[in-house]
């Protein structure tokens, strides 16, 4: 069973959990950024609670909780991405959400344009409802990435900094769900139907495709049908972490939610089970791959 979310959280809390490999550690670190559901008090939203949830990659980490017995690091944020979001740069802003001027630079984005920047401006299903009846204050956004993007970025980096020192190469999966309705809610009009699972490696650029074929494979294998790039190809954090000439790999997956939950309610289905047990032979499969790497 699943722990109830509240929607509001009155008491701080840590703005991630880390998981360390048991046994021997590879360099092997995957983050679940969009999967926390812990709403802080300061929200301040007036969106009905089921509406903003549509933007939860619920569960996700706990699909992927097998990781660090095949010897990966696993960090994954608590709180939720409609709040702020890690897989975003901290001046991907929408200075029109904003009460007064922003003090640096500003760089919206495409995620921006969509409603879906560094704070999020539109969630339900679509994307398509405003999330606030107000401006946001300078200090609030700035207590937002202070407390809860800085530190999770400060520990991916850690993690994944770590692992390259020791082994001179490093591979990280960033992992996501997706909704049934992907397409339309990045604003793309296509008749094809959406894969199980997207593997995003910005065209080949943030790793090397070997690895990307071993992931799929991995998937294929278990039944699973895979595309690439198609539609999501990954976004700031496999970005900035991706350099396959200096054997750093990023990989983004995102998984078809209608696999194990029902997206209305964000409860799990009856697939969650055999889902979590496939992508635990997909685990090892990568970690096999991985450890072959550095021997």
């Amino acid at each position: 069973m699943s722990t109830p979310v509240l929607p509001s959280v009155p008491t701080p809390f840590a703005p991630y959990t880390l998981r360390l490999p048991e046994g021997e550690a590879l360099p092997l670190v995957c983050d679940s950024p969009h999967s926390g559901t812990l709403y802080p008090a300061d929200f301040g939203y007036s969106i009905p609670f089921e509406r903003l949830r549509a933007g939860e990659d619920t569960d996700v980490h706990v699909l992927w909780e097998s990781l660090p017995s095949v010897g990966a690091t696993l960090l994954a944020a608590e709180f939720p991405r409609a709040y702020i979001d890690p897989n975003r740069d901290a001046d991907d802003i929408d200075p029109a959400m904003l009460d007064a001027p922003w003090p640096g630079p500003v760089n919206p984005g495409e995620k921006t344009r969509l409603g879906i920047g560094l704070i999020w401006r539109d969630a339900g299903q679509g994307g398509r409802t405003p999330i606030y009846s107000r401006k946001l204050g300078v200090t609030e956004v700035q207590h937002r990435i202070a407390t809860y993007h800085a530190p999770y970025h400060a520990a991916m980096r850690q993690a994944i900094e770590a692992a390259y020192a020791q082994h001179g190469a490093v591979w990280h999966l960033n992992l996501h769900s997706m909704p049934a309705n992907a397409y339309q809610g990045l604003g793309i009009q296509t008749d094809k139907k959406l894969a199980d699972f997207v593997l995003g490696d910005r065209d080949g650029t943030t790793a090397a495709p070997e690895f990307t074929q071993v992931v799929a494979q991995a998937l294929r294998s278990r039944g699973f049908s895979v595309a690439i790039n198609d539609p999501y190809k990954g976004v700031a954090l496999i970005s900035r972490l991706g350099r396959p000439a200096e054997r750093r790999h990023s990989l983004q997956i995102e998984l078809h939610r209608g696999l194990y939950l029902d997206e209305a309610t964000c409860e799990r289905n009856a697939g969650f089970g055999a889902l979590q047990s496939a992508l635990a032979g997909v685990a090892r499969d990568i970690a096999d791959y991985v450890r072959t790497q550095v021997k």
